[in-house]
């Protein structure tokens, strides 16, 4: 519970820091509560909805009401999913007064131990530390191939976990091994005419848990006529930590990229993670207070594009023959990828030209599938609404295949999946790796 003295620091912060010009920028027309899933899953609660939390936000600088646990509470079961910002005739940037609402009031509330000691392990020791990260997925390989998770299964031990979190066990990936993991490109060449000089962002969690998905992106790369560079130094988007009110640490991680790719003259910098790809576009805004830096986050902003951008731009769909046996194919919004990076049509154009198959579009595929990040773990109840109207919507289309163009969104959809008992039915996956499946040679 927040005390009295932690909400006076937190309101001095919200007068200190939050941005009046952008709270003020709402019209309180309501545009955006038709595109919010936390309006509609609380029976619309105005509390709940974009305008709703921007009134409150405002309500704690003017100091007509006090950030108590009710305020926080409408802060947390947002998904910053961000659907609210493509249809706001004011342009509000939601998102940024989401993350530094969080900030503010993490930095200013004391967390108990537990709770301290977890986010210390998690944003400053393992997220930030590739060969850590690389260590702790290994773990998790080891737990598979060693047997233990046939026995954790059958002695009944994962009935031990939340619902939601024992499924997820199930449709995890299989872990590539450690040496696996260690041994990546630091180059790779066009495998037909160049037609660019690429750098790939491998992310954390894409280069060790989704390592496979990452070479497929490397490989449609090449085909494409893209010389590839993937430098050694760089490290964790930041994501997480800038969600979850940690902006000093995500500014480091923010600043460690920069440098890892700013010196490689290459014409774009490749992410095939929506949610990865929507932070490292934001690091202008993330860095636009420090004028030794900002001038480089938009440059390095300017470079940012998705795999399936890319692809499009130099007619890979055209050039490489993709062909499938025959099924219907459907498609899941990355939110990040659709709301902040602005893409939605490249990935259905290069799903559209895979020979033999047929593209059914999902009603309402922009609205987010719950997963946002680590949400469906920490609001696994609202997560699992969501999941639930989501997979009718999935169903409706008669689809065998599932496509998502972000890792947490994929997990989503394979837990949806394995939730309805559709497994041997239907699968979820990656674009990139649908795309590697496709290739004819």
């Amino acid at each position: 519970m927040t005390t009295i003295q932690e909400q006076e620091k937190i309101q001095e912060q919200f007068k200190a820091r939050m941005n009046e010009d952008e709270l003020l920028n709402c019209m309180r027309c309501g545009f955006c509560l038709p595109t919010c899933p936390t309006y509609i899953e609380s029976d619309y609660k105005e509390s709940h909805s974009p305008r709703g939390r921007i009134a409150l936000m405002k309500a704690v600088v003017d100091g007509m009401i006090e950030p108590d646990e009710d305020f926080e509470r409408s802060l947390e079961l947002c998904l910053g999913c961000r659907a609210c910002e493509p249809v706001c005739p004011s342009g509000v940037n939601y998102g940024h007064l989401l993350e530094d609402a969080r900030d503010i009031i993490n930095q200013n509330k004391k967390h108990s131990l537990p709770v301290r000691a977890v986010r210390k392990v998690v944003f400053e020791e393992l997220f930030p530390h590739p060969n850590r990260m690389r260590w702790t997925v290994g773990m998790l390989g080891f737990y598979q191939r060693s047997g233990i998770q046939t026995l954790a299964r059958k002695i009944g031990f994962l009935g031990l976990l939340p619902d939601s979190l024992a499924t997820m066990e199930k449709v995890l990936p299989a872990v590539p091994t450690m040496k696996e993991m260690k041994n990546r490109p630091e180059q790779l060449p066009a495998l037909t005419e160049k037609v660019h000089r690429v750098a790939f962002f491998s992310g954390c969690l894409m280069d060790t848990m989704f390592m496979k998905t990452n070479d497929a992106t490397m490989k449609l790369l090449q085909l494409a006529g893209c010389k590839v560079v993937i430098p050694k130094n760089q490290t964790c988007c930041g994501a997480l930590h800038g969600h979850s009110g940690e902006k000093e640490e995500a500014k480091k991680l923010a600043k460690r990229n920069i440098i890892a790719f700013e010196e490689l003259d290459v014409d774009y910098i490749i992410t095939n993670a929506g949610g990865c790809g929507a932070f490292l576009v934001d690091y202008d805004h993330l860095l636009k207070d420090d004028p030794d830096w900002r001038d480089r986050a938009k440059a390095f902003k300017e470079k940012i594009k998705d795999i399936s951008e890319v692809l499009v731009a130099v007619d890979f769909h055209k050039k490489v023959k993709l062909e499938l046996p025959a099924g219907v194919i459907t498609y899941q919004d990355s939110c990040h990828l659709r709301n902040v990076m602005k893409t939605a049509s490249a990935p259905r154009v290069l799903i559209g030209a895979i020979k033999g198959t047929e593209y059914v579009e999902m009603k309402e595929a922009d609205r987010c599938c719950g997963s946002a990040g680590i949400y469906n773990i920490v609001e696994s109840e609202m997560s699992m609404v969501m999941l639930d109207y989501k997979m009718v919507q999935a169903r409706d289309t008669h689809a065998a295949t599932i496509v998502t163009a972000n890792p947490g969104c994929l997990l989503q959809m394979m837990l949806g999946i394995e939730r309805e008992g559709l497994s041997d039915k239907m699968r979820a996956i990656h674009i990139v790796d649908l795309l590697a499946e496709a290739v004819q040679d």
